[in-house]
This record gives structure tokens, C-alpha cells and sequence, in this order.
């Protein structure tokens, strides 16, 4: 973050796929400058581990879509396009 900083970088903000915040992760990620972290659920994320800093975005709707589209003979590949 330093040689972003340096860089002239306002915020910091990181996602993630699986936010699997193990050991110290989560009192390193609060007490850092980012701004946000963003991660899905798909692992979860109990209570005791969320913060104002960290976001879950849930991704159930892409998959009830996926699952929606496989089930229709529909293409799948088209929800990245």
C-alpha cells in the first residue's frame, strides 16, 4: 500500500472470490488503509468476523440464474457477455 500510496493513490478498495479470513486476517484487514474489502459468499462469513470495512456481496442470484438457464437448455455464457 505504501508504493501505491506513493503513487498518488486516493483509496485503496479489494475484492475477493472466497473470503476465507482465517487467524489474524480480519484484524489486519480493519486495521489497514484500505477503504473497503469486498468479498462473496461464497464461504461464510460469521458475525463475529464482520466489519464496517469488510462487504459481502452475495452471488446467489448469478447462480440461481446459471442453474436456471442449465435446467431451460439456455446458454449460461451468455451472463458474462
Amino acid at each position: 500500500m505504501k508504493t501505491l500510496g506513493n503513487a498518488g493513490v486516493k483509496s485503496i478498495h479489494v475484492g475477493a472470490t472466497h473470503g476465507v479470513l482465517c487467524g489474524p486476517a480480519v484484524e489486519r484487514l480493519t486495521n489497514s488503509a484500505l477503504a473497503s474489502v469486498v468479498v462473496t459468499d461464497t464461504v461464510y462469513l460469521p458475525p463475529d468476523k464482520q466489519r464496517n470495512k469488510i462487504h459481502t456481496l452475495s452471488v446467489a442470484p448469478l447462480f440461481a440464474e446459471a442453474i436456471r438457464r442449465i435446467h431451460t437448455g439456455e446458454s449460461v455464457g451468455a451472463l458474462f457477455d
